[in-house]
């Protein structure tokens, strides 16, 4: 039900954005004009996606999904009046362009991190490259469909198919009542759900190189889809049926590459495969930007839209394989925010360029900007993690405090002793760095392992949490992959585990826990203490 509501809301949008474009190449020609439409409504992404992301984590995601097709069906009407009276403008348009855009970033965090609540995590991947297909089965008909309709019937049509569009996934959302874990503890404050996210991705050096990638992907590719309206207008004579047929021929090159992506994947690393991409984006832009017949310049983009996808794909299905599950939309939020605010900042560079000096020329530079992945690639590279690594892992009931903690009191202070033989000393302090940084990236701050110069065969680990709840967020976030970590450690120490204490601290003034609840009596001032 949700493959087939999205694919028909794909569509709509869709033809929506081929309305959008040609209509601003009538009101406000000019090239830079026409790509801050692409610009417009990828820039939400930027601005929103973190908040929504930790919204996607931390409330119910069905509500999120619900509230933000609201959002994108209101603006959505109001674009379709406005052109259907003729009084849409440039401003206006690029405004309720935005609007859309901000009910998609709302909407994307929440629905793909719901993945996970569809489908076991092994099959995440086959549901991520299902998704793309449906997609990339619009995007190869819907521009073709779009432009026939924006020449025969006007981009009021469009923008009225758009609105009808977004009711399938509302039915779907009003029927779907998904069974979720219950969690014992309370929602995280939306500045501490955003802050665990940033710190989460900071952490975790496999999700920065895919950012990092993504980047430097997203930025020159975002000139082909860009500057689509204007290569269909200048470089090739024609309107809106032509830009129709070259966003047809990206979409068939997309659907093509999400249908053999599961067979590139078992045979290839993702990132040979991104790496590839690279290559084949300076092909594509540099085809498209030096072709001088409509045929070239059309497999130009079927290719375009083949290595679009081809990387999108892999960076899409990497992130939730390499997240778990308590920060998935927040991961997910983050890897939208680079990609959109890398095509939105394309889009804007590459409509400067070519309002400047040429489309030919800004396509051909974007071309020579794609090499940069490839020789980044080497010092960046990408890895997905193994189906399970990143479950909760299942660990044995937190210890109660021997006296009753008040959920906001902190900071508690953990500290775990080990015994570690001088000859695993070596290995102990690489492993135990790398479990600092597992700690630290799941909520420990102030974290520190010391030795002692009397005892060199002890070691003292040290962290705390701000709050006796930040404690137990924290407790709850280890996966199977860190726990290996800790088997590691466990195998070099005596006896295979460490002492641990907790200790919270007691500012000035705050009565000891278990002691008197009695005020103390004031010193006497003429008793010669200070």
């Amino acid at each position: 039900m949700f493959w087939w509501a999205t694919l028909v809301s794909s569509l709509g949008s869709l033809i929506q954005s081929v309305g959008a474009a040609w209509l601003m190449t009538t009101i406000a020609p000019s090239a830079d004009r026409v790509a801050l439409v692409q610009t417009a409504g990828a820039l939400p992404f930027f601005f929103f996606s973190l908040i929504a992301g930790a919204y996607a984590d931390t409330h119910d995601r069905r509500f999120i999904m619900l509230a933000s097709q609201f959002v994108m069906l209101a603006a959505a009407i109001t674009l379709a009046s406005l052109a259907w009276f003729g009084q849409v403008t440039p401003e206006l348009l690029l405004g309720l362009t935005f609007l859309i855009g901000c009910g998609t970033a709302a909407f994307a965090p929440a629905w793909q991190a719901s993945i996970g609540e569809q489908v076991p995590r092994d099959l995440i991947p086959s549901a991520i490259m299902a998704n793309a297909v449906g997609f990339n089965m619009a995007r190869s008909v819907g521009p073709a469909i779009g432009g026939v309709i924006v020449a025969a019937a006007g981009v009021a049509l469009a923008f009225i198919i758009n609105a009808v569009s977004y009711l399938g996934t509302l039915a779907a959302l009003f029927w779907w009542r998904p069974v979720r874990a219950k969690n014992p503890l309370p929602p995280e404050p939306l500045g501490a759900a955003i802050a665990a996210g940033a710190r989460y991705v900071r952490l975790s050096p496999h999700l920065m190189a895919i950012l990092a990638r993504c980047a430097l992907f997203a930025i020159p590719m975002a000139a082909a889809p860009a500057l689509m309206p204007i290569v269909a207008r200048d470089l090739l004579a024609g309107g809106a049926p032509t830009y129709g047929l070259l966003l047809g021929a990206f979409g068939i090159g997309a659907m093509l590459s999400a249908l053999s992506s599961a067979t590139l994947r078992a045979r290839f690393s993702s990132d040979k495969l991104l790496r590839a991409a690279a290559g084949l984006a300076f092909v594509a832009l540099l085809a498209i930007g030096q072709s001088r017949s409509f045929a070239l310049t059309l497999l130009a983009h079927l290719l375009a839209g083949s290595v679009w996808t081809l990387a999108l794909a892999n960076f899409n299905i990497a992130v939730p394989l390499s997240s778990p599950r308590w920060v998935m939309g927040r991961t997910l939020a983050m890897y939208q925010t680079v990609t959109f605010a890398g095509i939105a900042l394309g889009s804007w560079i590459w409509g400067l360029v070519a309002h400047s000096f040429g489309v030919r020329e800004s396509l051909s530079v974007a071309a020579a900007v794609s090499l940069i992945t490839l020789l980044v690639a080497r010092w960046i590279p990408v890895s997905v993690a193994s189906a399970g690594d990143y479950d909760p892992h299942e660990r044995s009931e937190i210890p109660p405090p021997k006296f009753d903690i008040h959920a906001a009191s902190g900071p508690v202070i953990v500290t775990i002793e080990y015994r570690v033989p001088t000859v695993n000393a070596v290995r102990f302090v690489a492993l135990i760095n790398e479990l600092g940084r597992i700690r630290r990236r799941d909520g420990a701050r102030w974290w520190s392992v010391c030795q002692n110069i009397d005892e060199p065969d002890v070691w003292i680990e040290r962290f705390e949490s701000p709050t006796w709840m930040d404690y137990l967020r924290r407790q709850s976030r280890p996966t199977r992959a860190d726990q290996d970590v800790r088997q590691q450690v466990a195998k070099l120490i005596d006896g295979g585990r460490g002492s641990m204490r907790r200790y919270l601290e007691r500012p000035r003034g705050a009565e000891p826990l278990g002691g008197p609840q009695q005020r103390p009596e004031p010193l006497d001032d003429n008793s010669g203490h200070a």
